[in-house]
């Protein structure tokens, strides 16, 4: 019995040591997960827009049956994907209507091109592509939305909004990610009353001097965040006007393009504040503006406050810092107050010999506004002071200041 003992003891001695030393030990658990990631739930069910009459090759209009599949997708109980495949397909506008029936979210896969019917009469509201009414949506892929609007933007003038490519309507919890973005007829993409929005890894892209064709346009909605992108377009990169709040906007490259906008706000009556914008980490070149805040003279009042501006890089920009409480019309004073605004860690070079340009409302002085750390440089042709100009704002600064501060 001794000897049985020492047996065991001496197998016991060796199996805690062998576990010690790595060896005869199981794979390790955190891998499963992994393997198993990016494993489709075997209860999803994929809606191909195939099988419900789409036509690659972008010449018949296949918007019905798009909106076939979605419906199918959507009125599922179980877990559902839309799949867009590759190849090419020609689509008129196309509402994605929820609410859905199955468990969230319900997924749109886009892996081949789509393509905009480029006769504007055929569009009788602002978009093109637009999801409503839906709690749960993923929206990826490493499909393109071209909106062929290189066809229609001589006809764009004014508040005549062309159709923007995608929009967001009244979406709750959604994701748009992966997804390439190319000259839309108006806006790339419109966020519109939702809420819980991510957009991410987009890449947006319009020429220079396409007319108002903003990146991403936010309105009425809150918590939405943007990161990793690239955006060059011709009219603002990102906007972010009346309705929105607790906005973040993290690692995008803009330009060509207007820079990162705050409004234009106060154009219309009864508009909601903007409030708890943080633009972060982001890079601008050869843009008309950097970090942008706009509104119209002659308005209701409302409020933009508690904003952030911070590591911002700018290459080769018009106006890297700008308040233009004047813009559209100079008739009267913007009675939009704005307050609460930090610009921290800005650097990079201006093509304007103004770099911090101030223009605040007589009527409704800038309140709080803080400078720290700010490194510009002139880069521009002509040989003038570099400058800051501040009109009705009260401004706080604290470490380097260049261009020089207000006095």
């Amino acid at each position: 019995m001794k000897s049985l003992a020492n047996a065991l003891l001496i197998l016991c001695l060796l199996a805690a040591s062998c576990e010690a030393q790595g060896l005869g030990r199981r794979a390790p658990a955190a891998r499963l997960p992994r393997r198993t990631a990016g494993r489709r739930d075997p209860n999803e069910k994929v809606f191909n827009v195939l099988q419900y009459g789409a036509k690659p090759g972008g010449k018949k209009d296949s918007a019905l049956s798009f909106i076939r599949a979605w419906r199918a997708a959507c009125n599922y109980r179980g877990p559902a994907r839309l799949l867009i495949p590759s190849g090419t397909f020609l689509i008129g506008a196309t509402i994605f209507q929820g609410p859905c029936l199955g468990p969230v979210p319900i997924k749109v896969q886009i892996a081949g091109t789509l393509k905009a019917v480029t006769d504007p009469s055929m569009y009788e509201e602002d978009f093109w592509i637009s999801f409503e009414n839906i709690n749960g949506l993923l929206v990826t892929g490493t499909g393109t939305v071209d909106g062929q609007g290189n066809a229609v933007w001589k006809y764009s003038s004014g508040d005549a909004r062309l159709p923007s490519s995608i929009k967001f309507n009244h979406v709750v919890n959604g994701i748009l990610r992966q997804i390439t973005s190319v000259n839309p007829m108006g806006f790339h993409i419109s966020i519109v009353l939702s809420q819980n929005i991510r957009a991410k890894n987009l890449h947006i892209t319009s020429p220079a001097t396409s007319p108002n064709t903003d990146g991403i346009h936010i309105s009425q909605s809150s918590q939405v965040k943007v990161s990793r992108s690239v955006i060059s377009t011709g009219d603002d990169c990102i906007a972010m006007i009346q309705g929105s709040t607790d906005i973040s906007i993290k690692k995008v490259t803009c330009g060509p393009g207007h820079g990162f906008s705050i409004g234009s706000l106060g154009k219309y009556p009864d508009e909601k504040d903007v409030r708890g914008v943080v633009v972060t980490n982001c890079t601008l070149r050869n843009a008309d503006n950097g970090v942008r805040i706009k509104t119209w003279g002659g308005s209701a009042p409302s409020q933009a406050s508690n904003i952030l501006f911070e590591d911002i890089i700018m290459d080769n920009v018009k106006n890297p810092i700008i308040i233009d409480q004047a813009y559209g019309s100079k008739s009267s004073p913007s009675r939009v107050k704005i307050s609460d605004v930090r610009y921290i860690n800005i650097r990079g070079t201006s093509t304007s010999e103004v770099g911090v340009d101030l223009q605040c409302s007589k009527a409704v002085p800038c309140e709080n506004l803080y400078f720290s750390n700010i490194n510009l440089k002139y880069s521009g042709q002509r040989k003038l002071p570099f400058s800051s100009t501040c009109t009705n704002a009260k401004v706080n600064y604290v470490g380097n200041q260049f261009p020089p501060p207000c006095r």
